[in-house]
């Protein structure tokens, strides 16, 4: 395993999770909280969770780091028979994935595994996908435990979980170790919160605003920061970084490191707000994403981040940017997007065999580098060592180089 430096890593991204049923996360949360006498803990009448800094320096707009606390998974929908229960999908993964399937839900002291059989039909009350399940044992869960899909436990890995013959153009050779495990989306993303909250609050003072949004119900619609954007959770003032895990494509690949994304498939981001990370990006790299048409690649920077639009999904950095809050979106590029493996061939048809669900996978490499820039961002943005804004940048060619004109 990775070890200590990445155990809140490991730990949090094998919980068990759905929309609306994310209680096990909120409380790896709240333990964090009782560790680190340093912050606050709040909720909203949505159940979105807010934490801040109790002495932080105020003096400038907070910064925002935003992630949802929910996975694509199964909620047990009612009891049918001794040895079959109703599962609701709550989340998005194509139905040619769920014939067969095996799963786990969580009840009582362990779980039982179990076998998706077929679908069924959904209602008015529970507008999701629909499955019959046939248990291993006789055993009765209890409606609403949660469901997911039975994985092996995460490991870190050379290999992909990716079935025989699969693409993987999608990660680069040098992409180092990688996380396997049940739910990178988005609970790599809370764990990487965290993570850069610790390293703030163990900085020399004073520290400065981060606060961390933690959001519900994603995966069914952006319900919980739907539900924080009318109730006013987050000041009109805030920067706000909402945290993804995005499926990687060979431009935007594993291991490439972490990706400024600019928008989505339904929306562009706050673009000010964009430039304003993506600077704090080059700045950590010590230069661009990509060498420009004037560099080597050689020249290229260790530490690695790409800029991309990202938009094969959605993100609640829509949703924000939509409620008029200057929001960007900061993700890394994830492998068996929900559990979705072999994805490319499966949508294109050309798959020589059923498919199947995989653990996702992330590289560790971008994980770390995701820490640094969201730790610069919440101390640079807004502050006397944050980039020059493009409006600046602008201005200082044109003083300088007006002369060309005659």
């Amino acid at each position: 395993m990775a070890g200590t430096r990445h155990q809140r890593l490991l730990d949090i991204t094998q919980l068990p999770t759905a929309a609306g049923r994310e209680h096990r996360v909120v409380e790896a949360v709240e333990r964090f909280v009782h560790d680190h006498a340093g912050c606050a803990l709040d909720r909203d009448d949505a159940g979105n969770l807010t934490l801040s800094i109790h002495d932080a320096d105020r003096s400038r707009p907070p910064v925002y780091l935003t992630a949802h606390l929910d996975h694509p998974a199964f909620v047990v929908e009612r009891v049918i028979a001794d040895e079959v229960v109703e599962l609701a999908f709550r989340g998005g993964v194509m139905a040619d994935y769920f014939p067969g399937a095996r799963v786990a839900i969580q009840t009582g002291d362990r779980p039982v595994l179990g076998t998706v059989t077929h679908e069924t039909d959904a209602s008015s009350e529970s507008p999701f996908k629909h499955y019959e399940c046939e248990l291993d044992e006789p055993r009765q869960p209890e409606a609403g435990d949660v469901a997911m899909w039975a994985f092996p436990p995460a490991e870190v890995t050379r290999t992909p979980p990716e079935p025989d013959g699969a693409a993987l153009d999608h990660i680069a050779p040098d992409a180092g170790d990688l996380l396997a495990t049940n739910a990178c989306d988005d609970l790599s993303a809370v764990a990487a919160a965290l993570d850069t909250l610790k390293r703030v609050l163990a900085a020399d003072e004073p520290r400065p605003d981060l606060r961390l949004l933690f959001t519900l119900a994603e995966e069914v619609g952006f319900v919980g920061a739907i539900g924080a954007c009318r109730l006013g959770t987050i000041p009109d003032s805030a920067r706000v970084l909402a945290l993804e895990n995005s499926r990687a494509f060979p431009d935007a690949p594993i291991g490439g490191g972490p990706i400024v994304r600019v928008g989505d498939r339904l929306s562009i981001f706050n673009p000010d707000l964009t430039a304003q990370v993506a600077a704090v990006a080059e700045q950590v790299a010590g230069g661009p994403a990509t060498p420009t048409a004037s560099q080597k690649r050689s020249d290229a920077p260790a530490w690695k981040w790409q800029r991309k639009l990202m938009a094969g999904g959605a993100c609640e950095a829509t949703v924000f940017t939509a409620f008029g809050l200057d929001a960007t979106c900061v993700c890394l590029p994830l492998g068996n997007y929900h559990n979705m493996a072999d994805l490319a061939r499966v949508q294109a048809g050309t798959n020589d065999s059923p498919p199947t669900v995989a653990r996702e996978y992330i590289a560790l490499r971008d994980y770390d580098a995701l820490v640094d820039l969201l730790a610069a961002c919440a101390t640079r943005l807004g502050s006397d060592d944050a980039p020059a804004p493009i409006t600046e940048r602008l201005d200082k060619l044109w003083n300088e180089r007006r002369f060309v004109l005659g």
